[in-house]
This record gives C-alpha cells, sequence and structure tokens, in this order.
C-alpha cells in the first residue's frame, strides 16, 4: 500500500467535507457526536489526510477538543474511507499515525464512538463501564475510550462536554437531540 499521510489543510476541506458525505450521508450531521462538535473547529495539528501516490484522497481523520466535565479530552471522529476503497487499511493506518501523534502531542484521553471490532483492537474500552455518559442518544457498545496515557482515566466520570461549555450547568440542546446514535 503506497500511503502518504499529512497533516490536512484548509484548503482540503470541501474535499473532506465531499468525502464525509459520500462516506456517511447527509444526515451525519444530526448525529450526536456532531452537537459535540458543532461550531467548533477540529483540532489542525491532528487532522489527517491520507493520500495515494498519485495525490488523490483515499481517507481523512479529524480529533475534536471536548470535556468530561471538567477534564479535557478529544473526540476522535470522522474517520472516513473514500467507500470504494474500505477494508484496505487504509482507515487503520490514519488511527495508528494519529493516535500515535496525539500521543507524542501530549493528550491524554480519547474519545470515540464507533463499531467496538474496529477501534477495540486500538485499546479503546467501553466508555459507559469507566463511568463516561454521553449527552445524547448512542448506541452504548459504540461509545468507547482509550486512555492514552497510563492512569489518564482514574477518577474521570461524567458527562461529555462541548470544549466551550464544560462549565456550563447543561446542554440542552444535546439533551434534547433524538437524531440517533454518533
Amino acid at each position: 500500500m503506497s500511503l502518504n499521510i499529512a497533516v490536512a489543510t484548509s484548503a482540503e476541506a470541501a474535499q473532506i467535507e465531499a468525502l464525509l458525505d459520500r462516506t456517511f450521508g447527509y444526515a451525519r450531521r444530526q448525529k450526536t457526536s456532531y452537537r459535540l462538535r458543532d461550531g467548533i473547529a477540529p483540532l489542525s495539528d491532528l487532522s489527517f489526510v491520507a493520500r495515494h501516490a498519485d495525490g488523490g484522497l483515499l481517507a481523512a481523520i479529524r480529533y475534536w477538543p471536548i470535556r468530561i466535565e471538567m477534564t479535557p479530552a478529544i473526540l476522535l471522529g470522522p474517520l472516513a474511507v473514500e467507500p470504494a476503497l474500505q477494508g484496505q487499511g487504509y482507515g487503520k493506518a490514519l488511527v495508528r499515525h494519529s493516535l500515535s501523534e496525539a500521543k507524542r502531542q501530549g493528550h491524554r484521553i480519547c474519545v470515540v464512538i464507533g463499531a467496538p471490532a474496529y477501534y477495540g483492537p486500538f485499546g479503546f474500552q467501553s466508555a459507559p463501564a469507566v463511568g463516561l455518559v454521553m449527552p445524547g442518544p448512542v448506541e452504548p457498545e459504540r461509545f468507547q475510550v482509550l486512555a492514552l496515557r497510563p492512569g489518564a482515566l482514574a477518577g474521570v466520570h461524567g458527562v461529555l462536554r462541548r470544549a466551550e461549555t464544560a462549565q456550563a450547568s447543561g446542554d440542552g440542546d444535546l439533551e434534547s437531540d433524538r437524531a440517533g446514535c454518533a
């Protein structure tokens, strides 16, 4: 697999959005995880694209700042691979690369809403089992967390919050979001 992974640029934003639409459809923006991202820019130093040697966009991954109550964390997603190329390892290469970079940058906790069979091998575990709560509808088995540093989850529990509203007493728009899982 000849793959070039690079930090996504702002010039690639439209290409990435089109890939996300092809991968997840337009209704993706109604999912609970999007309420945590709405109006907040992704972490530019943890947004990556995978390109084939000829320069064609194959996959993209983004991370967003969030909080678990007052504890900083990052939200992985979306991870998108060109639909015709899924199952060839491009997504897993992006996850490996980006998690390694997140650790290098000093992030301590990563949350994802995704298939346990896909994210489990990276070390993700059930978020509800460790006391985390998603503020809106989500399939509990898809809500997962990863300690990027040993002991990072010790004493951490509570509701995921938008990074900018971590001190607010409630996120009413999240509580009432009934659009489906993230």
